[in-house]
């Protein structure tokens, strides 16, 4: 049988297949057999009922592994933390799995009908995946040992969890392993280092698994909060702010707006980011000689008016003082040991920001922001932003000039996309920054080969 890889992200939330309903035994009390199957068909029946197609899947590759009893019960007792034992109701792992196959047997998905391409499904070869997935679960064979042990847990157990946790995902099937072997490590509360994290979010993002199924539950070892690191691939700071703004589909209040922004650390982030880095940035504009006037026009332009402040009888220098005020609440809640600080200005990038910000100025003074009410001149807006660059921050005046080029939907050559990229890469922005900051842009007419 061969899996039929999906952009799973699209179809679950979070985990699906054997490993969810193991997940819900785990967190139930004393199941017997007949509540276990009544959540074998909640698992069944996520994604309206596509989730059948994963447990089907995952219950046949177990089966036809050929894998012994005491291998498939070992890797059951660690993923349900031990609630539930087929032994414990006279049958053993294989007449489980049976029973589960007999009543969810594999089947292809019923694919929705559509009138537009899909993009290709995600391809990763199963030989990789399976030699990935028993790296990792070697990599954290002794701290899953010294966690079973810890807890009590008797027989041969906690010596056999980890082969018999290879042996599916490298025997049986590399993905039934791979999340097998994260609910094992999230129900004992397995630590996982950042660099392993890491490797296992990517891992997963390979085989198209949503986020959570990776890091709600799981014990990372975060790194110290330090907001020069960039691991988040995408925009942060007041001009990831100013675009969430921009974009609400419900207008929260100016303190709720960046109270929601304050929580938005990236999954590969160590919680308290987005405030740290939105406190940076604050401070940056509060600390530098742009006048009040400046940072109103400022805010009003790259978030696209999205919150009004001018309406709101705050000006630029009260909103930033908002925007401390609250990542500072933020900080207390989740990094309390944390001591925000503001790092030293890459005044070396200035140079190449004013460059390509002079260059694109002729397309930006022909625009206006919001023209169609209380419109703000693409001089006025460029020159703001040129300030920042110029008497604040080089960094936090490029991410405001793309997000400026974005507001104004300004086109662009090939060779100046390429340029805005390989200026991002400078100051360490995540693959993704750039992009979605200018928001795709279409190119010039003309301008697609060169």
């Amino acid at each position: 049988m061969t899996r039929q890889r999906e952009r799973y992200g699209e179809l679950y939330e979070d985990d699906f297949g054997l490993s969810a309903l193991a997940g819900k035994l785990a967190s139930a009390t004393a199941p017997d057999v007949a509540q276990a199957l009544e959540s074998a068909a909640e698992v069944a029946a996520d994604c309206e009922g596509e989730g059948v197609v994963e447990l089907g899947a995952d219950v046949r590759y177990l089966l036809d592994s050929g894998l012994p009893n005491e291998t498939l019960r070992a890797a059951w007792l660690a993923a349900t933390h031990e609630r539930f034992d087929p032994a414990d109701f006279g049958t053993d792992l294989h007449g489980w799995l049976t029973r589960l196959a007999e009543l969810y047997p594999s089947r292809p998905r019923k694919r929705p009908q559509v009138y537009w391409p899909s993009p290709p499904h995600p391809e990763f070869a199963e030989e990789e995946l399976r030699a990935a997935v028993v790296a990792e679960v070697r990599v954290s064979a002794a701290e899953l040992r010294r966690a079973l042990a810890h807890s009590g847990v008797g027989g041969t157990l906690p010596a056999t969890v980890p082969e018999a946790l290879e042996a599916i995902a490298g025997q049986a099937d590399g993905e039934t392993g791979l999340r097998l072997f994260l609910r094992v490590l999230k129900e004992w509360a397995v630590p996982v280092g950042k660099e392993q994290y890491d490797r296992l979010m990517e891992l997963t993002s390979e085989v198209g698994y949503p986020g959570p199924l990776v890091h709600d539950g799981l014990d990372i070892q975060w790194l110290p909060l330090d907001p020069t690191r960039r691991d988040r691939s995408g925009d942060f700071g007041i001009s990831v702010l100013s675009e969430r703004f921009a974009t609400y589909w419900e207008e929260p209040t100016a303190r709720e707006g960046v109270a929601l922004a304050a929580t938005f650390d990236d999954s590969a982030e160590t919680p308290g980011t987005a405030a740290a880095l939105l406190f940076e940035d604050a401070v940056r504009l509060l600390n530098s000689p742009l006048s009040a006037d400046t940072l109103t026009t400022l805010w009003l332009a790259v978030s696209d008016r999205g919150l009004n402040i001018d309406q709101l009888g705050i000006d630029g220098r009260d909103w930033l003082r908002l925007i401390v005020d609250v990542s500072e609440e933020r900080l207390r809640d989740v990094a309390p040991s944390y001591t925000p600080v503001v790092g030293p200005v890459r005044t070396a990038l200035t140079q190449p920001v004013l460059e390509a910000v002079d260059e694109a100025t002729p397309d930006l003074a022909t625009r206006t922001v919001s023209a169609h009410r209380l419109g703000i001149p693409g001089t006025d807006a460029v020159d703001a932003v040129r300030e920042v660059v110029t008497h604040a921050d080089p960094d936090l005046g490029y991410r405001l000039f793309l997000r400026l080029l974005n507001v104004l939907s300004v086109p662009l050559t090939m060779n100046q996309y390429a340029a805005y990229r390989a200026l991002g890469e400078r100051f360490g922005y995540g693959a993704s920054h750039v992009p979605e900051a200018i928001g795709h842009r279409p190119l010039c007419p003309g301008e697609l080969t060169e």
